[in-house]
């Protein structure tokens, strides 16, 4: 297949090139040529291409999505990296809205229209809840990321339109040491200072990155995907298990919660990605016959920390 990859410099970008090439042509779409060449070198990346472009607007590189067999886009500003102020807010909106609209417009350009297109949502599409459960079929939240997941994810479906398959991924809390959430705490247990975010009553729902990759395979190559997917484990845990158990594989003393004040210092609104979370179940991934290789946190901790 010829793929077309944005976001592939990213933490779940990166690992979907590795596992992708070299079976697959893959056309990677960055804003910064440098630094994808810098992440895949020629000296080991000989027949990847790498396209500048600027995601939100318009341009010449969209004529490159012409003959591809499918585009994953993987694109979007960090949510939960700094300050939610105003103008971060509509970053992190325009960057997934403005950004997947571009790409659907360069589909409806193309002469021939790639077969698939691979969206990410967020598990921020339904709201948090310390007591209820979800699924793919529940109900949008009514908070800032559930209105921009539901304008990413109808950006997206426009592709639909257009004759291309659409599968939206809605990702949870991706674990891999390397970044993320994950490579934060490790970072703290590894100073002995290691333990819960705020109350550790909230759920995460979580999801190793390798299944992720897999996932997003799956979706690639199964022609009766479409629509939406939850992309986290099968049993999400409490932010109190998730710090208990990364302490135990770690053999870190896991008592020094951070409390929540002090994020929301640090990051405002944004740190509302962690200190309130839901309970999201694949349903629908596991009745499309998806098998999940770390469904259970420990394997998946034990297999990160390991690798």
């Amino acid at each position: 297949m010829k793929i077309a990859i944005t976001g592939a410099t990213g933490l779940v970008g990166q690992r979907l090139v590795e596992r992708l090439y070299p079976a697959h042509e893959l056309l990677v779409l960055t804003r910064s040529e440098a630094k994808a060449q810098g992440i895949f070198p020629a000296s080991v990346y000989s027949k990847l291409k790498i396209l500048a472009y600027i995601p939100t607007e318009s341009g010449p590189w969209q004529d490159c999505i012409s003959g591809c067999d499918a585009v994953v886009n993987l694109a979007g500003a960090p949510i939960a990296e700094q300050r939610w102020t105003p103008s971060y807010k509509q970053e992190i909106r325009h960057s997934r809205q403005g950004g997947t609209e571009k790409i659907v417009e360069a589909i409806a350009k193309a002469d021939q229209k790639p077969q698939v297109l691979i969206n990410p949502s967020a598990v921020g599409y339904y709201g948090t809840s310390e007591t209820a459960i979800y699924t793919e079929t529940s109900p949008p939240g009514n908070d800032f990321l559930a209105d921009v997941c539901q304008a990413w994810e109808t950006a997206a479906l426009e592709a639909q339109n257009h004759g291309t398959r659409t599968v939206i991924l809605r990702f949870g809390i991706v674990l891999a040491k390397e970044g993320g959430a994950l490579a934060k705490m490790i970072l703290a247990f590894n100073t002995f200072v290691g333990g819960p975010l705020g109350t550790g009553k909230q759920w995460v729902s979580w999801i190793h990155r390798d299944d992720l990759v897999s996932l997003i395979e799956m979706a690639l190559t199964q022609a009766d995907w479409q629509g939406t997917y939850n992309g986290t484990a099968p049993n999400p845990v409490t932010m109190e298990t998730l710090a208990q158990t990364l302490g135990s594989v770690m053999k870190r003393p896991a008592w020094l919660p951070v409390p929540g004040f002090v994020l929301e210092l640090l990051l405002s609104d944004g740190a509302k990605v962690v200190l309130e979370g839901q309970k999201v179940l694949p349903k629908r991934t596991e009745e499309a016959g998806f098998q999940f290789k770390f469904p259970d946190l420990k394997a998946a901790l034990v297999d990160l920390l390991a690798s």
